[in-house]
């Protein structure tokens, strides 16, 4: 019975709270990629540098971070060199946008992915993120809508009952 009732604590916290599995980074990391990208010899190491702090960026807890990984990913996404770079760009790109609450534009650049690659695990994974979340936001404005109908014909029968 208590596991049970620990479960169901759990599932109302992650729904509430959003939980996801998408990994968080903090700007520790951030600091130090943008070091390794500062050192890069070789254009090659410099390309592996700013994948690494792009993923960095999009999982930030700040809003301006993400934004900047969204910014440096559509700028070299252009330049992806194959189709597996290309899918790597766009799931970061997902992740940015979903980080954003871009979630139409998020399920978007996830379905390219699994264009790519039908079966990556990652992307099914966000995508099950992103369809949560706009079920979640639907049940809250659901939830909000009826409230505010609730109200106003509460104060119309407030009103009525109060004119006899």
């Amino acid at each position: 019975m208590e596991a049970k009732m620990g479960r169901f604590f759990e599932s109302v916290g992650n729904f509430f709270s959003g939980g996801d599995n998408i990994p968080w980074c903090d700007r520790d990391i951030i600091a130090g990629c943008e070091r390794e990208l500062a050192d890069a010899a070789t254009e090659e190491q410099r390309n592996d540098s700013l994948m690494r702090l792009s993923w960095a960026l999009v999982h930030s807890r700040h809003q301006d971070d993400v934004n900047r990984g969204i910014s440096m990913i559509e700028a070299s996404l252009d330049n992806s060199s194959s189709p597996l770079q290309t899918r790597e760009k766009l799931y970061l790109l997902a992740v940015g946008s979903y980080r954003s609450d871009d979630y139409s534009k998020s399920r978007q650049l996830v379905e390219r992915c699994l264009e790519i690659q039908p079966d990556w695990r990652q992307a099914l994974s966000l995508k099950k993120a992103i369809e949560d979340k706009i079920a979640k936001d639907g049940l809250i404005g659901v939830g909000i809508a009826t409230t505010a109908v609730g109200l106003l014909v509460g104060g119309i029968a407030a009103a009525v009952a109060r004119k006899k």
